[in-house]
């Protein structure tokens, strides 16, 4: 499985973008179909479902991406932050930009497409059949939506790690620490706080008061050897794949549909454009995700109904 091949975050560059288009050991790529009822048909008839989700699906709940055109925080992308590199030169501003994404998750909900997920987990266990949802994302809005078989393959917001003793904890404190209250206005024009170093977030583990750092995975750093794992294996046994709101350009997560594509199981992508892997999948639904998902994965008529009401 190509998860093994790449387990540090990163960009894909143009080479690997021109991989992703070619098609697989002489295979000829058909534009990928928009036909819902045959969507469904499969669905209907799926045991193990992997459900691929990234930025483009948590946008619509109105969760900055600092991806694209205007996706910048003050003047810098995510990419430019989310490093250890980054961290190391100026923790406090790194701190100030979690600080205010941290902020404003707070004041986000679920939108439909989270939901439609979760209901579909939750509807399909009671038939024996599995979802698995592996998100790029760190806004923890598929765990608030109700969806419990997640894998966060890039952490999450609301976790720490201490830099000295290594402990992680979960952390939903507003504002984490006392000193950045307040802090982390995105406008470009915005200064560094440039909060001392000892009043950025520590850990409280008696006898360590480390530097806390996000408990996610930066750029160039290597993904969680179990998570992988348990990702490997759930798009190994899939049946079916939904790749939602997710661009294809961060791997390794951009290689995990186009190889489940390639042993011949149905990929669909749920998406505002296409992307470097579109060419690969059978299905491409077009639009938002609150708009295109729930039609998709609501009751089959062939699914038992499980209502108690009489």
């Amino acid at each position: 499985m190509i998860v093994r091949q790449f387990t540090c975050r990163g960009v894909i560059n143009l080479q690997m973008c021109a991989h992703l288009k070619k098609p697989h050991h002489g295979q000829h790529m058909a534009r990928p179909s928009s036909d819902l009822a045959a969507f469904r048909k499969i669905f209907s008839k799926a045991k193990n479902i992997a459900i691929i989700t990234g930025a483009g699906v948590s946008a619509e709940s109105g969760v900055p991406t600092f991806r694209g055109a205007g996706g910048y925080w003050r003047k810098w992308q995510a990419q430019d932050l989310a490093t250890p590199a980054a961290f190391s030169r100026n923790p406090s501003r790194v701190w100030e930009f979690y600080h205010y994404r941290r902020e404003v998750m707070l004041t986000k909900t679920p939108n439909p497409a989270h939901l439609a997920i979760a209901e579909c987990e939750e509807r399909l266990s009671k038939q024996g059949r599995n979802v698995t949802v592996i998100t790029q994302n760190i806004d923890e809005l598929h765990r608030r939506a109700g969806s419990k078989n997640i894998l966060e393959i890039h952490g999450s917001l609301f976790k720490t790690r201490c830099m000295g003793c290594g402990h992680e904890a979960d952390n939903y404190n507003s504002p984490i620490c006392a000193a950045l209250k307040g802090k982390g206005a995105p406008e470009p024009d915005t200064h560094d706080a440039q909060i001392p170093v000892n009043d950025l977030p520590r850990c409280e583990q008696t006898g360590c008061h480390g530097l806390l750092r996000p408990a996610v995975v930066w750029f160039g750093e290597t993904l969680d050897s179990d998570t992988l794992t348990h990702a490997e294996t759930a798009l190994d046994s899939c049946d079916l794949c939904l790749v939602v709101g997710t661009s294809s350009v961060v791997y390794p997560a951009a290689m995990f549909a186009p190889q489940v594509a390639a042993r011949g199981v149905p990929v669909a992508e749920f998406n505002m454009e296409n992307t470097p892997a579109t060419m690969r999948f059978k299905f491409h639904f077009h639009g938002p995700c609150g708009t295109t998902l729930p039609p998709a994965l609501a009751r089959h008529e062939t699914e038992p109904c499980t209502d108690q009401t009489v």
